[in-house]
């Protein structure tokens, strides 16, 4: 779709201060066929490049795995409507502390939302699958900040649990797993989670994916808000290691890479909140990569993510639920 050929556009070329469209490249398409994300060059010469997420909901839904039906774009939807209040009430704040996308237009109408937001790529234009360890400890940190500073935060008009394998949310991925002892403790994996004493917003898809970098300084921002919510800071870390980690290094570096997290989180907090706090999230760690496993187990029980690592840290989770 020619994005330039909507109504709202004129107004969104107003707020850039553009007059004229020079390119505008499809960057990806949305998961499950729900739109597409856009970076649209302008004459501008102060934002020469912004990015537009388009969202349109499909006629007919069709997700790579099955996994469609009346749940599935029920939680699609609201993860959008999540995102708009992210950039709209919160990503503002972050500016300084986490670097993030800044809004600069919203739309929305039946079916149809408009993002247009700054793009990163202009001061972190490099991505990675896999990352050499000091580059996990810089997103690391970054996650740190992002939860020191959200810590308390009440999460209006975001998801109540962040995160989007949260167990309310995967009912059919729960009656898809098989019978055994991780099937029998998702109840429990869960709400240890979201009892935690000490609860700040979690970006709910911190995969190194959704990580931009500039590989010189080397620094990081993070994107794609649609899972953002109250929770334990934990599940953004286990899930972040596992998405760019070999279950080797994630056992050689596990004490290296939490210690650098919370190494942050000091430098943002007073020590009376860190120690109880510290000591509550670290035993919560296994558990959170329990949570995610059991996720797993039903979405795609023959995933590579399922490795030594995580079983290991399963079986110390149902220990201690």
């Amino acid at each position: 779709m020619d994005i330039t050929s909507l109504d709202v556009w004129p107004t969104v070329m107003e707020r850039i201060g553009a007059s004229e469209v020079v390119q505008q490249r499809l960057l990806q398409s949305l998961w499950s066929g729900y739109g597409s994300i856009i970076r649209v060059t302008t004459n501008s010469t102060v934002y020469p490049t912004f990015i537009v997420k388009h969202i349109q909901a499909p006629d007919i839904q069709h997700h790579p795995r099955g996994w469609q039906g009346e749940a599935s774009n029920t939680r699609k939807l609201r993860s959008y409507q999540v995102e708009a209040n992210w950039y709209q009430h919160f990503a503002k704040t972050c500016a300084i502390q986490c670097a993030v996308p800044q809004l600069f237009y919203l739309h929305e109408e039946a079916g149809c939302q408009l993002i247009v937001m700054s793009d990163l790529d202009v001061l972190y234009p490099d991505r990675y699958s896999t990352l050499p360890i000091e580059f996990a400890k810089v997103c690391l940190q970054w996650l740190a900040r992002f939860h020191a500073h959200h810590l308390g935060n009440t999460g209006a008009g975001l998801w109540p649990i962040g995160c989007y394998w949260h167990l309310d949310t995967r009912h059919d991925e729960l009656q898809a797993m098989a019978d055994g002892t991780l099937k029998e403790a998702a109840q429990a994996l869960d709400e240890a989670l979201a009892t935690c004493a000490f609860k700040t917003l979690v970006h709910g898809d911190a995969k190194v994916a959704n990580f931009c970098f500039n590989s010189i300084e080397p620094k990081v921002a993070a994107v794609d808000f649609q899972y953002v919510g109250i929770g334990c800071g934990m599940k953004d870390v286990a899930y972040f290691m596992g998405s760019c980690l070999s279950a080797d290094q994630c056992t050689q570096y596990e004490a290296e890479l939490l210690q650098t997290y919370f190494d942050q989180f000091g430098l943002l907090v007073p020590s009376s909140i860190l120690v109880p706090l510290e000591a509550e999230w670290r035993r919560l760690y296994p558990i959170a990569w329990a949570d995610f496993h059991r996720f797993l187990a039903g979405w795609m029980p023959e995933h590579a993510k399922i490795d030594g690592y995580m079983q290991q840290k399963t079986v110390q989770a149902l220990k201690l639920v």
